[in-house]
């Protein structure tokens, strides 16, 4: 009796199959017969870098002259304090030219004097929340997915690391982390960046709040969406009763990559190549005459296009989407960092020598 042939690997179902799994990894399979592996990922959109900067919000300023942002539509929910700082309205000489006004630097950095931090830093708490007085609570950032729950204690507290400064009204928990949250009236949680993307989740019926600090090495581990899951535990809150607010950070437009990133992103998100773009210059000599700009750096690691360019906005826009919230739910402030200097601070844009912003939320008092 003749043996049945042996199944064909490159015929039929199972070459359909393989087909099935190279698509939902975003590769295509080597249909000519060459060399084994060869397979690269597909094409992605191309962009120029105006096309994908954001438009710059325009801030509200406060009475003791802090330039700071509010989310459109926040206001109708009256015990909830929110802001997202800029560099102007401050006292801070560190970061600015001889003759410009001084500058509202939140974050304790070598270059700026502690005291004059630990004004501006009033001065932010008195705009958003009427009163120069209201405790502010940081964390020490990580770039992590690591979760801190702030309370009332919290804010009088003295820590071992010696980050609060006696009288300024704040308080860094000591605590490592890159997201905090609290139901506890009366505290201002705070989130300091200079590109990374700041997050700020509000529950309208059970009145708590939260606020994160995502850059990419806290995007890829998920620190939105696992702290939304947290809110859930802790307090009871449900994703339908959740609003979100997306502050300023280094967009699009400028943040040139490696294909390392790509190679995370993708890895963990189903989306994750969606959230790339080719990035191309429009410098009208290299338009004209691309054979000089030759290069043979990895993409993002060139100043010659085109260059890959991660959206940590969008990213994070889609965590909030994973977790449950309403696409209205969710509103994006905008402004990139490092295009808009004069409004915004930001480490990549002058070589780290940068001030840091605070994204601020909390409940009011009864």
């Amino acid at each position: 009796m003749p043996k049945s042939p042996a199944p064909n690997p490159h015929s039929g179902q199972d070459t359909q199959s393989i087909d099935a799994l190279f698509r939902d990894a975003g590769l295509v399979r080597n249909l000519r017969g060459n060399a084994a592996g060869v397979t690269r990922r597909m094409r992605l959109e191309r962009a120029t870098a105006e096309e994908l900067s954001p438009a710059a919000p325009v801030p509200r300023i406060a009475a003791n002259g802090v330039q700071w942002l509010a989310v459109r539509g926040w206001e109708r929910t009256p015990w909830l304090w929110h802001g997202f700082s800029t560099r102007k309205g401050g006292l801070s000489r560190a970061y600015c030219a001889d003759d410009a006004p001084g500058e509202l630097n939140l974050g304790f950095t070598a270059s700026d004097d502690r005291e004059t931090v630990a004004e501006n830093r009033r001065r932010l708490a008195e705009a958003v929340s009427g009163d120069a007085a209201t405790p502010l609570v940081t964390i020490r950032q990580i770039h992590s997915s690591v979760l801190v729950h702030a309370t009332g204690s919290d804010s009088v507290r003295e820590n071992p690391h010696n980050c609060r400064v006696p009288g300024d009204g704040s308080s860094s928990l000591g605590s490592k982390g890159d997201g905090i949250f609290t139901d506890e009236p009366g505290l201002l949680l705070g989130i300091q960046t200079a590109d990374c993307i700041p997050v700020l989740v509000a529950d309208r019926k059970r009145r708590a709040v939260a606020a994160f600090h995502a850059g990419w090495r806290g995007t890829v581990k998920r620190i939105v969406e696992t702290g939304v899951g947290r809110m859930r535990l802790e307090f009871g809150s449900r994703p339908e009763d959740l609003i979100a607010a997306i502050g300023p950070g280094i967009g699009a437009c400028c943040y040139a990559v490696g294909e390392d990133l790509f190679s995370s992103f993708e890895s963990q998100f189903r989306y994750g190549s969606e959230l790339f773009r080719e990035v191309y210059s429009t410098d009208p000599v290299r338009t004209r005459y691309p054979m000089l700009f030759l290069t043979q750096r990895a993409p993002g690691h060139s100043p010659i296009g085109p260059s890959l360019h991660l959206d940590l906005t969008e990213a994070n826009r889609r965590q909030l989407l994973s977790a449950g919230l309403k696409p209205g739910a969710i509103k994006v402030v905008g402004g990139c960092t490092s295009c808009q200097t004069g409004l915004f601070f930001s480490h990549r844009a002058s070589h780290g020598h940068a001030g840091r912003m605070m994204s601020v939320i909390g409940i009011r008092p009864s």
